[in-house]
């Protein structure tokens, strides 16, 4: 089981598509937390190998950070990435769309972790089946590509079938929700949404400016942005044209032609993707000061409930 006693705080950051990047993962290191980017944030996987490469000459040799590779076999860059991945031998391989056995055993073979993210118990039970070494529970109110169910019947349910690591994502943005996390029967909670939000990430001033001015009830969740339900931000949405009676909190119709935001970027880069965290973030401090109010937030609840 992953040793979450090393970290200053039992959080992972989690691999924002487009936001983390190496600043990120270093950042999160430094600070004494699990880093993690999307392999795709690299353009190409020779990109990659440097980014990996500058990540390691810059946190401590011990600190764990994490990769995440999309293993569906409509990316054609997993095989060169992977190769990636192992040559580096990258200590925790985030997995995900799809539990792979070959991957699983290709990052093994180095020591490494396979982490797999799931929102529902059968595909839990698949990752166990393919020996991963844990599993990310993506609860209901998680940005990007998030699950409906919620984080107790999410995190019961895959305890049933699963002791390894456990990781719980879901609009966690303070310590005391990372003690509830953990209380519930996790091992680490899952943050990315808090992370929009610090100097680190690649958020631009707007996205960011969005994210403070949203609450719960601005996430729309649907399928239409990439073809996996996913939680976005309806003033994103609405900047790009899309007829507000289709939002309804469920589900957005973007078969529609889209106008796209200044900047003549496409689908995730101008229609953002948030959780419903996102009315208790009201700030954008670095990386290091956010660990640490975490870890005080931490302390502070355990000492509440004595």
């Amino acid at each position: 089981m992953f040793d979450h006693q090393s970290l200053a705080v039992p959080v992972v950051a989690a691999p924002m598509f487009l936001l983390s990047q190496p600043e990120t993962v270093i950042a999160c290191c430094q600070a004494g937390i699990v880093g993690s980017m999307p392999a795709l944030n690299a353009r190409t996987s020779e990109q990659l190998d440097d980014a990996i490469a500058r990540i390691k000459a810059a946190i401590p040799a011990a600190a764990p950070f994490a990769i995440n590779l999309i293993v569906h076999p409509s990316n054609p860059r997993l095989h060169d990435d992977l190769a990636v991945v192992v040559k580096h031998q990258v200590p925790i391989v985030i997995t995900s769309l799809g539990a792979v056995p070959d991957v699983v055993q290709a990052v093994h073979a180095y020591g490494g972790q396979v982490w797999h993210d799931v929102t529902t118990r059968r595909h839990a039970e698949k990752a166990a089946q393919a020996g991963v070494d844990g599993i990310i529970a993506v609860a209901a109110g998680a940005g990007g590509h998030a699950g409906v169910l919620s984080p107790f019947a999410l995190v019961s349910e895959i305890r049933q079938c699963f002791d390894g690591t456990l990781v719980l994502g879901g609009a966690l943005n303070t310590g005391a929700d990372v003690l509830a996390a953990r209380a519930m029967g996790a091992d680490l909670a899952y943050m990315g949404t808090r992370f929009i939000n610090s100097a680190e990430s690649a958020a631009g001033a707007d996205y960011r400016a969005m994210v403070i001015a949203s609450q719960a009830s601005d996430i729309a969740y649907t399928d239409q942005v990439s073809g996996i339900p996913g939680n976005f931000l309806i003033p994103s949405l609405r900047a790009a044209g899309l007829d507000s009676a289709k939002w309804g909190g469920k589900t957005v119709d973007l078969g529609q032609e889209l106008s796209v935001p200044t900047g003549g970027a496409r689908a995730w880069t101008s229609l953002w993707s948030a959780g419903h965290g996102v009315g208790g973030i009201d700030d954008t401090p670095s990386v290091a000061e956010l660990v640490a109010r975490l870890g005080a937030e931490y302390a502070q609840a355990r000492a509440r409930i004595g």
